[in-house]
């Protein structure tokens, strides 16, 4: 994501990104998820024209539709997707911040929960050296900051 909001660099990045999202989309729905991947899950597909050689993708719960089970799910994405990168043997992984942006889920309640089931996804001894948070903007770094739960140590 580009660094600055830029106009033209947005639009290249948007128009970029749903292309990929959309050939890996069709990939997975064609092999393994007929009916979309669910709520919490996630997948395994190449980078396509990413730098990455692997994107794993995860639906994370739309904020206010899941019968209060927002929370489990949410963790359930970032838990999953540590899994799925230690069972590959995978040296990183760079998450956004799941759900808070057109999903609506609260930037300070998902920083709780994420926070928590990373903390908890990391403590099993694995191959993951590095795992960044990437934030859209400089509100959401500010906002996960002050409400994620790690425990200094």
């Amino acid at each position: 994501m580009p660094t600055r909001r830029d106009p033209i660099e947005l639009e290249i990045f948007k128009n970029i990104f749903h292309s990929i999202a959309e050939e890996m989309g069709a990939a997975l729905r064609r092999t393994a998820f007929p009916s979309g991947l669910p709520t919490g899950e996630v997948a395994l597909t190449t980078g396509g024209w990413l730098p990455a050689r692997h994107v794993i993708h995860t639906v994370g719960p739309v904020y206010g539709r899941h019968a209060g089970q927002e929370a489990p799910l949410l963790a359930s994405c970032y838990r999953r997707s540590i899994a799925l990168a230690q069972e590959k043997g995978f040296e990183s992984l760079a998450f956004p911040a799941i759900s808070t942006g057109v999903f609506g889920y609260p930037r300070a309640e998902a920083a709780a929960v994420a926070s928590a089931a990373l903390a908890e996804a990391l403590a099993v001894p694995g191959s993951l050296r590095d795992v960044r948070l990437v934030f859209y903007s400089a509100a959401d770094l500010a906002a996960f900051v002050e409400h994620q739960r790690f425990q200094a140590g």
